[in-house]
């Protein structure tokens, strides 16, 4: 066999899957594209090393310039997210709850959190970290036509069950989780609050959506690569300070469920990325967010003009990223498999009333990346037009993917980062 017609073959399907996205509408409400500064730091030297361990006190030599890196890492996060303790070591959100659950709760105690079924991320499900770890989960009541938590009836859940973590955040997350009541509530029992931000984390850092830290939430978990456009990657957030012997307890706690409890090395090029991900959002982040919220919105409401059943109506559809409409029941995978013939990339999803996750009635949205590449209301106009005529008018996908093509054509820059004017097309190349 010639292993370098294997190698080659490898190359040239990541190109096509490059040239892919670089035609298409990328809609799927957890990814988002780098920076030009962000992707560099993902092919040095770094991508290779190891630093078992804190800055400054490593299993290994050669860190000397890679621990001034993790140290300026935490320092822009904790002010990005105005804080007193960040930890930028977890290889991805799911990594960070790992490590949260592993700190804070053992197998066999209660923790309170949303189904999925809800809109809970998997890694708080009894098929996700939360499963491995052994926890007995409660579910919160949830009001569909809100798309949120049932305040009155998630208090009475926590009251009455005392669990050792009260777990909020969501996968679809449409608005802001009601904070300040239920987390009064979990303190009341002596229960710690872990706010998982993965989704909304980006929003969050430019003061839009909620404010968690403020709100009650002993942890702040989440990635950063969604609305927080950065390398893939997690990161947890505390405003305890550490200046008593109780917070100090808590955050060793934190530390050891990462390195040890969750981690080895840590990708430090990722968490170079991470670092420079934090840089840019401080100095782009606020109009981003804002440009992003206001793209979804739109969206919403030109996909409900034309005949599509989003949900929020009465609500603004949206205070986030998201948008999640109703296709009908056990159709959602149909619609996402249509869409992205036509050159429109989204995802499947459960909706409230759904039981199967592989046979669900929705389609989850979000327009982040769209809104990176600078789109703005009118766009979304035509986005809703394209998506219209998939789902409703049942015109040919492969006109219509020819059609996105040439519209694209137009948005081929990285925007609201420190290299403003990029090439997309290189960008999207292999070099």
């Amino acid at each position: 066999m010639d292993w370098y017609k294997e190698a080659l073959y490898v190359r040239e399907q990541t190109i096509k899957n490059n040239e892919l996205f670089a035609n298409s509408l990328p809609m799927i409400a957890s990814e988002n594209i780098l920076s030009p500064l962000c992707k560099e730091m993902l092919i040095s030297d770094f991508h290779g090393r190891y630093a078992e361990g804190t800055p400054g006190n490593r299993y290994y030599e050669g860190c000397e310039f890679f621990d001034k890196v993790e140290l300026k890492a935490i320092e822009l996060a904790k002010k990005l997210f105005r804080c007193e303790y960040a930890d930028v070591r977890p290889t991805a959100g799911t990594t960070a709850n790992m490590a949260v659950l592993k700190a804070l709760i053992k197998p066999g105690e209660t923790a309170t959190v949303l189904d999925t079924a809800d809109g809970a991320h998997i890694s708080f499900g009894k098929w996700g970290a939360a499963g491995v770890r052994g926890i007995n989960l409660v579910f919160y009541p949830f009001r569909d036509e809100e798309m949120n938590i049932d305040v009155d009836g998630a208090i009475k859940v926590i009251k009455e069950t005392k669990p050792k973590l009260a777990l909020f955040g969501q996968s679809v997350f449409l608005f802001p989780t009601p904070l300040k009541e239920l987390a009064e509530a979990a303190h009341d029992v002596g229960a710690y609050v872990v706010y998982d931000a993965a989704h909304v984390l980006g929003l969050i850092g430019a003061g839009y959506f909620q404010d968690p830290l403020r709100e009650g939430a002993d942890v702040m978990t989440g990635s950063t690569h969604k609305t927080l456009p950065g390398p893939q990657g997690g990161v947890i957030l505390s405003n305890h300070k550490g200046d008593r012997e109780e917070d100090k307890k808590f955050l060793r706690r934190l530390n050891f469920g990462v390195f040890p409890g969750v981690t080895s090395s840590y990708h430090l090029h990722h968490v170079a990325a991470k670092a420079i991900a934090f840089a840019e959002h401080l100095a782009f982040g606020k109009e981003y967010a804002k440009q992003t919220i206001k793209n979804a919105q739109k969206l919403g409401q030109a996909l409900y003009e034309r005949g599509l059943d989003v949900f929020g109506e009465k609500l603004g559809f949206t205070k986030s990223h998201q948008l999640l409409v109703r296709i009908g029941e056990g159709k959602g995978k149909e619609a996402s498999q249509l869409l992205y013939r036509a050159g429109i990339i989204t995802n499947m999803n459960m909706i409230p009333g759904d039981k199967d996750p592989l046979n669900p009635s929705g389609i989850r949205l979000g327009t982040q990346e769209l809104t990176r590449i600078g789109m703005k209301e009118s766009e979304m106009e035509v986005v809703a037009d394209f998506m219209k005529r998939v789902l409703i008018d049942r015109e040919d996908p492969k006109k219509i993917r020819e059609e996105i093509k040439e519209f694209r054509k137009d948005y081929q820059k990285v925007h609201y980062c420190f290299h403003e004017g990029f090439d997309g097309y290189a960008y999207h190349k292999l070099v």
